[in-house]
């Protein structure tokens, strides 16, 4: 057991928060205290699995001395509000991916932060994986010499997942770039020493009912002569999940039968936001934490960073090492709490003093790669950046 439990309290129980339950309610490091959200049957769940405190507004939980520390999955527009008067409050955050909708409210989180002398750090995204964690190291050995490209594939239903309309809007932090590029960005940011130099991307808006990008691809040159392609589609079709013996993102087997399960859910329910809404913490009878423990580590897509003397590629069980004269596969043993390396990451910086890799520095670097992504698009140019930062 640890020294000492994080005491930490939630903001924010939507369907964010139910993806990440079974890090935060199994990892024996933290100990969930308190939880505020708008939805009293949300809230009433809360107190009842967990025995905790719960508020109907931010403030109040904000003002809850045993609170040290805040995980936050509310809409991606509350996360600066959030955040900053959050860290105001002398709590340390832990902020969902992507870290704010524009960057200037970043910097703002970033400042609250360091005048409250609290971490910043942001995640969950896959970069945190642990297969993704190993490769990153695996290249700074030097065995298989300097990282020289990152290719990074997902294709998935992302665009037929119940939505509600505030996230088919691109401005308010809807459609893939911002949802599932954070994802891809960081990833590759991480293999590939941060510095992004310029991008040159497009992006498609494919389905009018869902007014938003649902796919893009784009092309990262960075400051050491590294170079990314990065390449993402949301609409259903191809699942690249067939990439990774159908294991899907969660580290869980994918049933092969669902295909089209996703559409055709959404073509036949007579209200969205309510399919929506009923996928959310508390609307439903069944149990909060799941008793099926994860069996694979998780993924998003196929990714391989080709290094001069060997290509390396995550996986659900490792990293597969394609050498000069041989193929295999470095292992690694599954995972006993989903997404624990993110708690590795928040609790290492709050109780043992570590400095964290994704700061509130790293998120920026990363929105910026992914608003030039939005502008390469629309502008039909290579896009500079100026916000970008090196692995801690």
């Amino acid at each position: 057991m640890p020294d000492r439990r994080l005491q930490l309290g939630v903001i924010g129980l939507g369907r964010g928060f139910g993806l990440m339950l079974p890090t935060l309610a199994g990892d024996p490091r933290l100990a969930l205290v308190a939880a505020a959200d708008p939805r009293p049957e949300a809230r009433a769940r809360f107190a009842a699995d967990f025995g905790a405190r719960t508020y109907d507004s931010v403030d109040a939980l904000c003002r809850d001395r045993g609170v040290e520390a805040v995980y936050i999955a509310t809409p991606h527009p509350l996360h600066a509000a959030n955040a900053i008067a959050a860290a105001r409050a002398g709590k340390h955050v832990l902020v969902e991916k992507p870290m704010a909708v524009s960057l200037a409210d970043c910097e703002a989180m970033i400042a609250a932060a360091r005048a409250a002398g609290v971490h910043l750090v942001v995640g969950h995204s896959h970069s945190f994986d642990a297969p993704i964690a190993e490769a990153r190291r695996l290249i700074a050995s030097g065995a298989y010499g300097g990282v020289r490209m990152v290719t990074a594939l997902n294709f998935t239903d992302f665009m037929y997942r119940p939505r509600r309309p505030q996230e088919l809007d691109t401005f308010q932090g809807g459609g893939v770039i911002f949802n599932q590029g954070s994802h891809q960005v960081d990833v590759v940011r991480l293999l590939a020493g941060g510095m992004v130099r310029t991008v040159r991307a497009a992006a498609g808006r494919w389905d009018p009912a869902r007014p938003t990008e649902g796919a893009f691809t784009a092309f990262l040159e960075f400051e050491n002569g590294a170079a990314a392609s990065l390449t993402y589609s949301g609409y259903a079709h191809f699942d690249s999940d067939e990439f990774c013996d159908w294991i899907g993102e969660s580290g869980l087997p994918k049933r092969r039968d669902r295909y089209g399960a996703a559409r055709r859910e959404l073509r036949d329910a007579a209200d969205e936001e309510a399919l929506k809404t009923a996928q959310s913490y508390g609307a439903g009878a069944e149990p909060a934490v799941s008793a099926q423990g994860p069996r694979f580590h998780q993924q998003f897509g196929l990714v391989i960073a080709s290094c001069e003397h060997a290509d390396l590629r995550p996986l659900p069980t490792g990293v597969m090492i394609y050498g000069d004269d041989e193929a295999r596969l470095h292992a690694l043993d599954p995972p006993a709490v989903p997404r624990a390396e993110v708690i590795d990451e928040f609790y290492g910086a709050v109780v043992l003093g570590r400095w964290p890799v994704h700061t509130g520095a790293w998120g920026l670097a990363t929105l910026e790669v992914c608003h030039a992504i939005l502008r390469s698009a629309a502008e039909g140019r290579e896009i500079g950046l100026a916000h970008q930062v090196a692995p801690a």
